[in-house]
């Protein structure tokens, strides 16, 4: 398995993720050809398939058609946590941000089913979710350029690929310089949430984050918060406690 090829002139860092396999399901399959252009943003791209042109800003107000709390999600994976929190939250708006089409296509599934009309047969999609809409991007890049500056009131990172050998963990999404991008687009206030099952990850992200001037912890310095109530046991938290990895999770506060 191979990354996307790099070109010099715009991506000067490794990735924190690599390109998979794009087969969908049946399911994933109609609900990609069928219902996409109703959450997928367009995002005109830079020199790779999942980079974002520098020069193109995304608008809430203009995506959603309304002005509301915004959260973001990183790696939104399956979409198990972003659709439940839309699903939940009609009062605010939720951006998910993956690059793996299966996830994406997952997530337009999962949303279907969260907005469904109980009169139609086995549940099928009636209702969508007005305040969910998708990016499939780079998510150090769409921070650095595309969401204005302080338009975000909670950032999730959940689970981000640990890269736990040592020769790839250049590649972890969480370091200082992703936490200048993410203190970029969160308001004073705002919130970052994070959750990793590898203690090594957990004990990166408290050093990252415990070093940034723009961050304090919610729970003060060096503390683990105690689990996000809006955070879904997800399949993949399932997987990583049956291997006997319990989650940790961190709260820190734009300052």
């Amino acid at each position: 398995m191979t990354s996307e090829p790099v070109d010099p002139r715009y991506r000067r860092q490794p990735v924190s993720f690599v390109r998979r396999s794009a087969r969908l399901t049946t399911a994933q399959g109609k609900a990609w050809d069928t219902r996409r252009d109703r959450y997928l943003v367009d995002v005109p791209r830079g020199a790779a398939v999942t980079s974002v042109d520098p020069s193109w800003t995304f608008d809430p107000a203009r995506v959603f058609g309304r002005t509301a709390p915004l959260v973001v999600e990183i790696g939104s994976g399956q979409g198990e946590a972003i659709v439940a929190a839309a699903a939940a939250h009609p009062e605010r708006d939720h951006l998910a941000v993956e690059v793996y089409t299966p996830g994406l296509a997952q997530t337009i599934v999962r949303a279907g089913h969260a907005g469904a009309d109980p009169g139609r047969d086995g549940g099928a999609p009636g209702n969508e979710l007005d305040n969910l809409r998708l990016v499939q991007a780079d998510a150090a890049e769409l921070l650095a350029t595309a969401l204005p500056e302080a338009s975000v009131d909670e950032l999730w990172v959940f689970f981000p690929d640990p890269w736990h050998k040592s020769r790839h963990q250049k590649r972890r999404l969480v370091t200082p310089a992703f936490a200048e991008v993410v203190a970029r687009v969160l308001r004073p206030g705002g919130v970052w949430r994070l959750a990793t099952d590898w203690s090594h990850y957990a004990d990166q992200m408290l050093e990252v984050l415990e070093a940034s001037d723009a961050f304090r912890n919610a729970h003060g310095p060096g503390e683990r918060a105690p689990r996000f109530e809006g955070r879904v046991l997800t399949s993949f938290e399932k997987k990583g406690s049956a291997a006997g990895r319990g989650a940790t999770d961190l709260e820190y506060v734009r300052r």
